[in-house]
């Protein structure tokens, strides 16, 4: 079946005809009025009309606020302020005549790591994004777990040392504690500069710290990262292993547990085209 995944950022909207398990058509646009709610939506219908046909037999949005999926209504959507309260199901049915699901955009990520991606085969997942903030998308039974309220899975707001994971385990670590950004660091660390490779190090022990929350928390098979500081993999992969060799209570669900960064840069379209798959 051929269906639409679109991806709903506080800067861009990305979407994509999925046939298969492949992405093969796409198209972005820059949002140009956060501020304006006729604005924007209108430029989320257009961008979503420019890739419809008569194939299409459904579509599926990744938004960045909690989201009431059942009902498919999005609440408070970053960097989109004026977005307080969307029934955006029921609006994008009205206007596109085909079935559509809503979701969080980390479960996105995850739901398409689960179907289509790193972790497919396994009951049990976890996708955790690294950019702006922290995100994560729980896969258990193989069906993505939202929670009471669709607020599962918020695992950067967990305290850790003075402030949270999101502070320490995305840009605002290298923003606020280095006063400077991810990327300047990854090509600095690239060309062997000791500071740079420091400053990796120290990361990777936090999201060494990280997995481990994740890990007591849901006892997943694998954990998938994605965003895009996980481009910088390489660079805090040796010490965050090396934090999770030390001490963790149930060493049996550390050693099984698969971690692995994504290798698809379509995954959320992958994972919102899949929405109105039953999950």
């Amino acid at each position: 079946m051929t269906t639409l995944g679109v991806d709903l950022g506080g800067t861009n909207i990305r979407a994509g005809v999925r046939v298969g398990d492949s992405i093969t058509q796409r198209a972005e646009t820059v949002l140009k009025d956060q501020h304006s709610y006729d604005g924007t939506l209108g430029q989320l219908i257009d961008l979503i009309r420019s890739l419809m046909s008569p194939e299409v037999k459904g579509i599926g949005i990744a938004v960045p606020s909690i989201v009431d999926s059942e009902r498919g209504i999005v609440y408070d959507v970053v960097n989109i302020p004026s977005w307080k309260e969307v029934g955006l199901r029921r609006i994008l049915e009205d206007a596109f005549g085909v079935p559509v699901g809503v979701d969080n955009d980390a479960n996105c990520f995850a739901w398409g790591e689960w179907q289509f991606g790193m972790a497919k085969g396994h009951r049990h997942a976890v996708g955790i994004t690294l950019g702006t903030g922290v995100g994560s998308g729980v896969i258990i039974n193989s069906k993505i777990y939202r929670g009471a309220n669709g607020g599962a899975g918020e695992i950067g707001y967990l305290p850790y040392k003075d402030r949270d994971f999101e502070f320490y385990g995305a840009s605002f670590y290298f923003k606020e504690v280095h006063k400077s950004s991810a990327l300047e660091e990854a090509q600095k660390a690239e060309q062997g500069d000791a500071r740079a490779l420091k400053i990796w190090d120290t990361f990777g022990i936090h999201i060494g710290d990280l997995v481990k929350a994740v890990t007591y928390a849901f006892d997943p098979e694998v954990i998938v990262f994605g965003g895009s500081i996980s481009n910088a993999f390489h660079l805090f992969e040796p010490s965050m292993k090396r934090t999770l060799s030390s001490q963790f209570y149930f060493p049996g669900s550390m050693s099984r547990l698969k971690i692995i960064k994504s290798e698809n840069k379509n995954i959320t379209l992958l994972g919102a085209s899949a929405l109105i798959l039953p999950s």
